[in-house]
């Protein structure tokens, strides 16, 4: 009886089993085909949910339903995003990541996601993953690259690269190491080439903390890579929030750092060091130096010296000059200025400066004044540091020795390490370190113009620990009484004279009461170009012209007159969708019978462009903003009404940093699709030109080269995992380099053509090398074609783009006469490049 109970079990649990496997057959049945009807009905979660089961229970579909799933997955994330609902997004894409861990398109898709919804470090992670998945993945490489620039800065492989920057910070602390500081804290360690100075000089106990989780990661392994992770505490975190004993068993006698940018302050070095006083280090060394043991800051203080220049490049950048552009009057419209602003009493939400290497600015710069000490800061002392973040003002006359225009102020800083050790960064001095620029705007047309014996009198303080030189007022030659002599005029006088001059000589702001437009230093660049906007106008005249209809219907030729009348009762319609402030659509709205269309976002812009308008007698029917008329999430290439079609769309191709913008080529496809017969898109065609150079300077800036710039250390394998191949915001006319081919045309895009909607192109070009030497890179840039007679040329001195550069794994030996081939790949927007000799 119990053999027959026991058979009739087995029997009972197999035909459970039975059952439950044709149940499993029949819902994965089910909801495959439940997939694919919400699939048709573009009901995308539903979908993506069907899909998910269907791979959770059956493994071995996976490739069969490889390629919806991850459609699914995508629609649905867009659709989430759009709603706002993150954690459900990144719920679905970790989900998707279980049943394939190994797939480069969900784990770039990932990465996207994260990156646009500001998770920086986590996205780059995720394109990481992906381009070691597929090192062939173009779009992952680009965003990979495209993090890679923000998550370690350019700076980090000039900093590495310079060698007595290196040497002399290894020689402060060696020295402070043997003098009995024995505990070191390296704040900001990036790296973390300062704690290994400090552990190979003989520090018993080294400790550093980084704020950022890729520096910090890239801390771990170049410390690993040499054989210091048991030697060196690295602490992932910001060094306020350092307790002692939590995270460092005591407190340290040497604080080693260079949280410093351009404007010395700027990266928070005054609110770090007073921290540190009060929380992690030991007292300081008493005046009378009795005192084996106490604390010491690396760098120990520093000065910051100024200059009056006159600059055109950074005029052009920072303040509008023209009158007028194109027919459209600028004076008396608006007042433009850019973020960067050095007046007297600004707010202090300005940006306080800009950043350049001075000794690289095209055109050059005129040095107004003799150098002068503007603030000294002492770092191992509390109060001075305090005093310095109080945002104590501090008056200052400097005077003019040159006449010139009265651009802006440019300042530095010498870092004394120690009593031995100095580093200025100087423009006129090689150092990894770039300028401060205090650009002057909106002083009267007169009021730019300083001559020798001029006074210039600047206030100079740090609220908010930034650095700011704001003007007060120029002093004419002169003006000063006569009769009293040089030895009379002590700084206490001087000072005491300028304030009680200050009420009457202030200069007053252009254009006083007139609305203020803050605009981007490219986008000033971009309305004092006046090649650039005729250009334009000249190209749209003809374009326009060739469409004006009689009124029998026909269409006239572009060269015949036609009076008013001849014009029909529609207007042409134009459509400006430019990055940022463009006053294109003004310009065309003042050619005729058009209505022009704007996609200027920010509303500061759009009141702007209607004052401007207004200013210029546009009707108002003539001018309009695109994206008003359109819903939240519509995309802005649309026909302008039903039954309409565009007589001209603008696109803006080219990034101000140098490269061609994301999704190009697709945006052309469905303009293309918008115009009306023999309506245009404007660029109709970019060529990119190049150059093959021997730059030092890019190699430099783009890798760290060896273990000879970091004194031994080995650090070059781990940081230059993040270099990128592309190099942007390069002034080709002032790179230092070797020119070892002339310019050559690289590629054409033919905007206009519809054979080119593959949006992928690859070629190669013949290039005669006019002289001997090692390619290391070919600096790129483009003419716009706006006809077949008009043309943009983005390396023109009054060009608001910047230029581009390719920068090759290796340098590669070339001899005068010889040709090469310089094979171009243009994919998804992004350019590669790879040179070889004839076969």
């Amino acid at each position: 009886m119990a053999e027959v109970n026991g058979a009739g079990r087995r029997k009972d649990r197999k035909g459970r089993k039975a059952g439950q496997a044709a149940s499993r057959r029949d819902l994965i049945s089910r909801s495959v085909l439940s997939a694919e009807q919400c699939l048709r009905d573009q009901d995308y979660g539903t979908a993506y949910a069907h899909y998910l089961l269907v791979l959770s229970l059956a493994a071995e579909l996976k490739k069969d339903f490889k390629e919806t799933f991850q459609y699914s997955l995508f629609k649905w994330a867009e659709e989430l995003y759009a709603l706002n609902r993150s954690q459900d997004l990144f719920n679905c894409y970790e989900q998707a990541l279980e049943l394939f861990p190994n797939d480069d398109i969900i784990c770039n898709s990932m990465g996207e996601q994260l990156f646009r919804l500001g998770f920086r470090d986590e996205a780059a992670g995720y394109f990481y993953k992906a381009v070691k998945l597929n090192p062939n993945s173009a779009d992952a490489k680009e965003n990979f690259y495209r993090v890679a620039n923000w998550l370690v800065e350019r700076w980090h492989f000039v900093m590495l690269n310079d060698v007595k920057r290196n040497r002399m910070y290894q020689k402060a602390i060696e020295n402070a190491v043997h003098a009995g500081c024995k505990t070191v804290l390296d704040i900001g360690t990036g790296t973390g080439i300062l704690s290994m100075f400090a552990k190979c000089a003989g520090a018993a106990h080294v400790y550093a903390c980084e704020l950022s989780k890729t520096m910090f990661d890239l801390a771990c392994e170049v410390v690993a890579a040499n054989h210091m992770e048991d030697q060196i505490k690295l602490l992932h975190m910001k060094s306020h929030d350092v307790r002692v004993p939590e995270h460092i068993p005591e407190k340290v006698s040497l604080v080693v750092t260079e949280t410093v940018d351009a404007g010395l302050f700027g990266e928070g070095i005054v609110e770090t060091l007073i921290h540190a006083w009060k929380y992690l280090l030991l007292e300081p060394k008493p005046k009378d130096g009795n005192c084996d043991v106490y604390g010491q800051v690396i760098p120990a203080g520093a000065g910051v010296y100024g200059m009056i220049v006159d600059c055109p490049e950074i005029r052009r950048h920072h303040r509008v000059f023209v009158n007028e552009v194109a027919g459209v009057n600028l004076e008396e419209a608006m007042q433009f200025s850019s973020p960067v602003r050095c007046s007297h009493k600004t707010n202090d939400m300005n940006e306080p400066y800009a950043t350049e290497k001075m000794s690289r600015v095209p055109g050059g710069y005129k040095a107004l004044s003799q150098p002068f000490l503007a603030l000294t800061v002492d770092f191992n002392s509390l109060q001075d540091l305090e005093s310095i973040a109080s945002g104590k003002s501090y008056r200052i006359s400097v005077q003019v020795q040159e006449q010139g225009q009265l651009d802006c102020f440019i300042t530095w800083f010498v870092l004394h390490l120690d009593n031995e050790h100095n580093l200025s960064t100087g423009p006129s001095e090689e150092t990894c370190w770039e300028q401060a620029v205090f650009p002057i705007q909106n002083l009267p047309a007169d009021g730019y113009i300083v001559n020798c014996g001029d006074t210039v009198v600047l206030d100079v303080y740090c609220p908010d620990c930034y650095l700011r030189l704001d003007l007060v007022t120029v002093i004419r030659a002169g003006e000063v009484d006569s009769g009293m002599s040089s030895d009379d005029m002590s700084l206490e006088n001087e000072v005491d004279l300028c304030d009680a001059l200050a009420s009457l000589h202030t200069t007053h702001q252009k254009g006083a009461g007139r609305e203020m437009c803050i605009l981007e230093p490219s986008e000033i660049a971009l309305l004092n170009n006046v090649i650039y906007h005729e250009s334009f106008k000249n190209a749209f005249s003809k374009v326009l012209s060739s469409l004006a209809p009689r009124e029998n219907g026909t269409f006239r030729h572009e060269n015949d007159a036609a009076a008013p009348e001849e014009r029909s009762s529609d207007p042409l319609y134009i459509l400006d969708v430019s990055e940022g402030f463009s006053i294109l659509p003004l310009i065309a709205a003042q050619l005729g019978k058009v209505k022009s269309y704007s996609s200027v976002e920010e509303e500061q812009h759009c009141a702007a462009l209607q004052r401007l308008s207004e200013r210029n007698g546009v009707s108002k029917p003539s001018l309009e903003f695109w994206l008003n008329q359109l819903e939240a999430n519509d995309d802005v290439l649309q026909r302008p009404k039903s039954d309409k079609l565009w007589s001209i769309i603008v696109l803006d191709v080219i990034e101000p940093c140098g490269l061609i913008r994301q999704e190009v080529m697709e945006k052309c496809a469905i303009a293309r699709c918008l115009l009306q017969s023999g309506g245009k898109i404007f660029p109709q065609c970019v060529v990119i030109y190049g150059m093959l150079v021997e730059s030092h300077t890019l190699m430099q800036e783009s890798a760290v080269q060896g273990t000879e710039p970091t004194l031994g250390f080995n650090i070059a394998p781990c940081i230059n995992q993040f270099k990128v191949p592309v190099h942007v915001f390069l002034n080709i006319s002032t790179l230092p380099c070797v020119h070892l081919s002339d310019p050559t045309e690289l590629l054409r895009l033919d905007l206009m053509n519809p054979y080119t909607n593959h949006f992928s192109f690859a070629t190669e070009v013949k290039v005669r090398i006019c002289k001997s030497g090692q390619v290391t890179a070919i600096p790129f840039w483009y003419h716009l074609h706006l006809d077949e007679d008009i043309h943009l040329d983005t390396s023109s001195d009054m060009s608001h783009w910047k230029q581009a550069a390719f920068v090759l794994e290796e340098p590669f030996r070339v001899d005068e006469g010889e040709e090469l081939l310089l094979g171009v790949h243009f994919q998804n927007s992004n350019v590669s490049m790879t040179l070889k000799r004839p076969s």
